[in-house]
């Protein structure tokens, strides 16, 4: 039986939701050992034995942007260096990495073909929307984070040749979304106190927040805060009015599907937030800041007159399993960009 290693960022939720989806179907056909790296992560893979590692974490600030200094201060570089020499990928017949950089590095050092499963990898296509002032470091850092052998990336569009849709829950494809009276809020970056200040404000709509540095529900004038979890949030968003959430992918992916009206606000000096913005933006969705001084006018009018932007599609799971067999089979040579559909075809 085939032998993979599947590392999974463990930074926000959006890399673990995108495996549970991805590991229950690899393990019918393979040997599956399960890597995490990163600490700002609650959800786990329903049982799943999982090897932890330190990684690297993103930390933001009360108002909702990345602190490059926190995350400095985060960094442990021997401990790091320690994780990649004690993970030896060479016994597998192919190593997954969702961005984490410990599984990634480590096969550097061995001939297993590695490929890089994730929305990040969508970004090493030049085809990929990013925002109008492009980041030289950051675009260098997303290219070098998490390096391996083969991209597949994800992303709201195909817009290239290795580049898939998003993979949407099975728990999201089994809502029936209706339009309730709220509107359904993840800003897991933001302080609840700053933004049920905001929200407060605008009276007319319920207001359903969920927030990582919440403990227990709790209500704040009209605004219902609660801790983020996952039953709560998708009975939330399947009945909610429509969706305020940061320029992360899965949640706007999950909005979309759900053919709910989508109101973003990209997490400031994270780039790639900034590049979902530009390609959401393009698409028909409304993206602000709270920093701007009309804010609030621009929600108001967004919850008058706003419309849903569908998701074109989403991706089909037994293909890309198919496809993950068939790089293990016969890798293509290293960095070299494939295309999908024949890969995929051949592994069946």
């Amino acid at each position: 039986m085939m032998k993979i290693l599947y590392g999974i960022q463990g930074t926000g939720h959006g890399h673990i939701s995108r495996a549970r989806e991805i590991v229950p179907l690899l393990a019918e056909k393979a040997e599956l050992d399960i890597l995490i790296s990163g600490t700002n992560c609650k959800m786990t893979l329903d049982g799943k034995t999982a090897i932890r590692k330190q990684g690297i974490s993103l930390a933001y600030n009360s108002k909702g942007s990345v602190s490059y200094l926190k995350t400095a201060l985060g960094i442990q570089p021997i401990r790091f260096l320690q994780d990649i020499w004690s993970t030896d990928p060479s016994h597998y017949d192919l190593v997954i990495s969702d961005y984490e950089p410990v599984t990634a590095w480590a096969s550097r050092t061995c001939g297993t073909p590695s490929i890089a499963l994730s929305h990040q990898a969508s970004f090493l296509s030049e085809k990929s929307p990013r925002p109008s002032k492009k980041s030289v470091l950051a675009e260098q850092i997303l290219k070098n984070f998490a390096p391996c052998d083969i991209p597949i990336g994800f992303h709201f569009r195909r817009y290239d040749s290795f580049i898939l849709p998003p993979v949407i829950r099975s728990e999201v494809k089994e809502l029936q979304p209706e339009e309730g009276d709220h509107i359904t809020v993840y800003l897991p970056a933001f302080d609840p106190d700053e933004l049920t200040g905001i929200l407060g404000k605008i009276r007319e709509t319920k207001w359903h927040l969920f927030s990582p540095a919440c403990d227990k529900p709790y209500q704040n004038g009209i605004v219902n805060v609660f801790p983020v979890g996952n039953k709560p949030f998708l009975e939330s968003l399947g009945k909610s009015r429509g969706v305020i959430t940061s320029a992360g992918f899965e949640t706007c992916a999950e909005a979309m599907y759900l053919e709910k009206k989508l109101f973003v606000i990209p997490i400031r000096n994270q780039y790639e937030q900034l590049c979902n913005a530009a390609s959401l933006k393009e698409m028909g969705v409304t993206v602000a800041d709270t920093s701007d001084s009309g804010f609030v006018s621009t929600l108001r009018n967004w919850l008058r007159s706003a419309t849903s932007v569908a998701l074109p599609e989403a991706a089909d799971i037994p293909d890309l399993r198919n496809t993950l067999f068939g790089f293990a089979d016969a890798p293509p040579v290293s960095g070299q960009q494939v295309r999908l559909d024949s890969v995929a075809a051949d592994a069946i």
